[in-house]
């Protein structure tokens, strides 16, 4: 049997010795680093509340998209006619388009949110909609709630059943999240009264923090670990050494105690001295020594974990931290940036946004129209940005010999203003 055999009858041995254990050590990282196998909301909920770059990749997703508010109109060429004033102010008073970017955050964190919808019909929760009179009126409040609090407790299982493999009620329960004590609300909930809001309206979504899961983790031991090890090497541990030629009774003496009771009183000095920083420590006979850390710098470990969370979310890295040593994002991460949260927009906040307002048409409380959503364009170039752009076409045409390169329409239209004839003849 040659010297590989060996090795390798070797390896089996040890393998049936010690069933799973070489296995799962060198595949199973998940184990090895400490990270959990499985992530459950509760999970998702601590570390967006704890974490300070869970928050951060959370809220500023949310503050790009909902960047500004956007308005409904009854035709792509907005006048607003009486009824989207009505709808403008009655959202306004409802604050809709914020109960809607809280659940959009909710989302991010849970995987799915609800926002549960208060129709004055004189129903319980529990019960379908039917038609509501009054108007705009009939809604009279939108509640946005986490995946922790909204749950499915029963599923259409009739194959035949316009709606098989949807949800057939909804269970809320108001204390499921958070440890305020006053929030004790819990009831049944029908589909009709709620909407869940996800990337495809079901509750299998996915959290924005899950593929960051284990970098967050990770900056967390770093930026903890550092923590205590600097307070550990300001407020160090002793090590204390008797010396060779003392004598315990001399030692006890000293203490005013007797030799039973020196280590007692040793343990006691030491406790009152490790309690604060400006405390001092006298022990005659014995010499006290401090136990240093030594602590490697955690700026690359620290740095690595960061980009790996910043690009699970699609956040540029500067954009994500903000401004931090005089340096700010660069204009291609604040147009890349735009661009995810656009995305975003069309994607999956737009659709959620539509599913609400068809939800209001079918309960006759909106009026059956094909309603134009108006939101400003996330990726547009800002005002300074348009203004260098004409600026530029200007010195162009100034350099030119001849016939200018552009037209002074197009200067104005790049410049963000309207044509000159649009002005003088009226812009219909």
């Amino acid at each position: 049997m040659n010297g590989l055999q060996k090795i390798m009858n070797a390896a089996r041995r040890m393998t049936t010795m010690f069933p799973g254990y070489f296995e799962e050590a060198k595949h199973n990282h998940y184990k090895d680093f400490g990270y959990p196998d499985s992530l459950t909301f509760t999970q998702f909920h601590a570390i967006y509340e704890r974490n300070g770059f869970g928050a951060a990749g959370v809220e500023k997703t949310i503050l790009k998209t909902w960047e500004d508010n956007p308005s409904i109109w009854e035709e792509e060429k907005p006048k607003e006619s009486d009824l989207e004033s009505e709808i403008r102010q009655r959202f306004a008073d409802l604050r809709l388009w914020q109960k809607m970017a809280d659940a959009d955050r909710r989302y991010l964190v849970g995987g799915y949110s609800g926002l549960i919808l208060r129709i004055a019909d004189n129903k319980a929760f529990k019960e379908p909609v039917e038609t509501v009179s009054g108007g705009l009126s009939g809604l009279v409040e939108v509640i946005p709630v986490w995946a922790g609090q909204l749950t499915v407790s029963e599923w259409d299982n009739e194959e035949r059943s316009e709606t098989y493999g949807q949800p057939k009620m909804f269970s809320f329960t108001e204390s499921s999240v958070g440890n305020d004590q006053n929030k004790n609300r819990s009831f049944e909930l029908h589909p009709d009264r709620v909407l869940v809001w996800s990337h495809d309206g079901t509750v299998h979504g996915k959290s924005l923090l899950k593929a960051g899961y284990n970098s967050l983790q990770d900056l967390e031991k770093i930026s903890g670990a550092g923590g205590e090890g600097f307070y550990k090497n300001a407020k160090a541990p002793l090590r204390l050494e008797v010396d060779k030629d003392a004598k315990i009774a001399d030692i006890a003496s000293s203490m005013g105690v007797t030799v039973e009771d020196v280590a007692d009183k040793i343990d006691e000095q030491v406790d009152d001295f490790n309690k604060g920083f400006d405390a001092s420590l006298l022990l005659q006979g014995i010499s006290a020594q401090n136990l240093s850390i030594s602590l490697p710098s955690p700026e690359h470990f620290f740095n690595v974990a960061l980009q790996l969370f910043a690009a699970s979310i699609g956040c540029p890295q500067k954009i994500l931290v903000g401004n931090q040593n005089g340096e700010r994002a660069s204009t291609e991460d604040s147009a890349e940036w735009a661009k995810v949260n656009m995305a975003r927009r069309n994607n999956i906040v737009i659709p959620n946004i539509t599913a609400l307002l068809n939800r209001l048409e079918s309960f006759g409380i909106l009026p059956e129209r094909d309603w134009f959503l108006d939101w400003t364009d996330l990726t547009e170039s800002s005002a300074g940005e348009k203004m260098d752009r004409a600026v530029k076409m200007a010195e162009i045409n100034a350099k030119q010999q001849n016939e200018p390169v552009y037209l002074v329409e197009e200067i104005r239209e790049a410049a963000g203003h309207k044509p000159v004839v649009a002005i003088e003849y009226g812009d219909d």
